[in-house]
């Protein structure tokens, strides 16, 4: 088991005061699971980064000022305890997050995180959902190191509950994934091959492609240049602008339901990171303000 952190402060503590959960447009959820991490370690330090580094941001996030709707900030999950249980915590608190009609702002953690939390979406009924993914790995395999429940399978977990899956920035993967990604046709792709070195903005998602859309970031799906700080980095990575983009090209054509930062490992000494980690989850919570009115 993992030593779990100290909880902290509220996202954003030095410019607002906590909002109750059911006047809160977002719902700040951090979830310091680290288990199954294959390289680098330190996601369990990641939520706690983030949510100290958010005191160092302004509330004018240069268009529009998303505190204004309301950030309620949620009791840490407790992760001393066994995949599965997890899980299961993790999915409870993201349904009651809905069933508030707060929007779950997920803060990881390993990747294994956001099964958790597409289970909370399914527990609270809802089912007419896709998944959009920025990472440098596709996370398609059925198991890895014999672990169905490892960061590497996550994105295979949640397509096999039937949720069609869009992903973005893919530079890693395996003989398995690529059959996988080859062989379900709901699920679709724009790897970093063709948007880096196109320098390719927005995309257009498929017609058929579900109207709610949850959005899953792995910092490491941008480029080491601009997050470092992650387990695995894999260099031809996304901009930081490109990734932005990215996430407000799917905010103008779909609604976006939800969305989570996972990977996120500080390294000591470097609060650029940390900083720029926070800044990225309010950025998005920006673009959700300015699109989804």
């Amino acid at each position: 088991m993992q030593n779990q952190p100290a909880e902290k402060t509220i996202f954003l503590a030095s410019e607002i005061e906590q909002c109750p959960i059911k006047q809160a447009a977002f719902s700040i959820l951090p979830v310091p699971y680290e288990k199954t991490v294959s390289y680098g370690g330190g996601t369990v330090n990641g939520p706690n980064a983030i949510i100290e580094a958010s005191e160092q941001l302004e509330t004018w996030d240069g268009k529009s000022n998303p505190s204004a709707l309301g950030i309620h900030t949620c009791d840490t999950v407790d992760c001393n305890a066994d995949a599965e249980i997890v899980i299961d915590r993790i999915a409870s608190d993201v349904k009651r997050i809905l069933e508030a009609g707060s929007m779950p702002v997920v803060l990881g953690g390993e990747h294994t995180v956001t099964y958790g939390v597409i289970k909370g979406y399914l527990d609270a009924g809802i089912t007419d959902f896709g998944v959009v993914q920025i990472d440098a790995h596709a996370d398609l395999r059925d198991a890895y190191e014999g672990d169905p429940l490892s960061h590497a399978s996550v994105m295979k977990r949640v397509v096999d509950e039937g949720i069609p899956l869009y992903q973005l920035g893919i530079r890693a993967y395996c003989e398995e994934e690529r059959d996988t990604r080859e062989q379900n046709p709901r699920i679709y792709y724009k790897d970093a091959d063709d948007l880096v070195p196109h320098n390719i903005q927005t995309i257009e998602l498929p017609k058929d492609f579900p109207k709610k859309v949850f959005f899953t970031v792995d910092v490491d799906g941008l480029d080491p240049s601009v997050f470092p700080s992650t387990g695995t980095p894999v260099p031809g990575g996304l901009s930081w602008y490109q990734a932005l983009n990215m996430f407000e090209s799917v905010a103008k054509q779909r609604h976006i339901i939800g969305f989570d930062i996972m990977e996120f490992a500080p390294i000591e000494g470097f609060h650029t990171y940390d900083f720029s980690a926070a800044l990225l989850t309010y950025k998005l919570m920006g673009i959700v303000q300015r699109e989804q009115k």
